[in-house]
């Protein structure tokens, strides 16, 4: 992914939906019956 340089409302629009995809895969390893996940990078090398 290409590096991108955002401000203000735009900025805050793209760090909210950041934060709300992390935090869905995470909710689902809480708990006493949590799952694991594997986050995996799409770039780069391995």
């Amino acid at each position: 992914m290409a590096k991108q340089i955002k401000y203000g409302l735009d900025a805050r629009t793209s760090l909210i939906k950041g934060v709300d995809k992390l935090a869905d895969t995470v909710k689902i390893t809480l708990g006493p019956k949590g799952r694991n996940v594997v986050l995996d990078k799409g770039y780069g090398s391995p």
